[in-house]
């Protein structure tokens, strides 16, 4: 097993597992959307096992005046078929030593409503609810 940041080459294996979680977005979507998070220095991290990926999380080092400076995890997912054997505790670890080595002060991520397995797993692994996502749509 192998935890390591993905290169580009590897988007089809990314996409695959985040598309677990991400349902809505297509492959193409996708693509164009790393190429575009690319310069805020977004980066895909994966869990291996051999050359299958097994967890994915991308996050970026970011600063703002409520977090500071701070890793802020964008997804965080593990393929359902290696769901329940601490993939998902073992990435965290990593993120967090991650965070450390970028000096950030936390780590900041959000979770829809209706995910209480997600929230209950993150709860069980050291975070703590503190303020509530607003989102409006620009398009009217």
């Amino acid at each position: 097993m192998q935890i390591r940041e993905l290169d580009l080459k590897e988007l089809l294996s990314a996409y695959e597992v985040l598309s677990q979680l991400r349902t809505e977005l297509s492959y193409e979507e996708f693509e164009d959307l790393v190429y575009e998070m690319q310069s805020m220095n977004y980066k895909m991290i994966g869990i291996m096992e051999k050359e299958e990926l097994i967890s994915y999380a991308g996050v970026a080092i970011q600063t703002n005046f409520y977090h500071k400076r701070h890793l802020y995890v964008f997804d965080l997912v593990t393929d359902v078929k290696y769901r329940g054997q601490e993939y998902g505790k073992l990435m965290l670890e990593y993120l967090e030593d991650y965070a450390k080595m970028g000096m950030c002060e936390n780590i900041v991520l959000s979770s829809g409503f209706a995910r209480e397995d997600a929230h209950r797993f993150y709860e069980n692994n050291g975070f703590e609810k503190r303020s509530f996502l607003f989102v409006r749509s620009s398009k009217k």
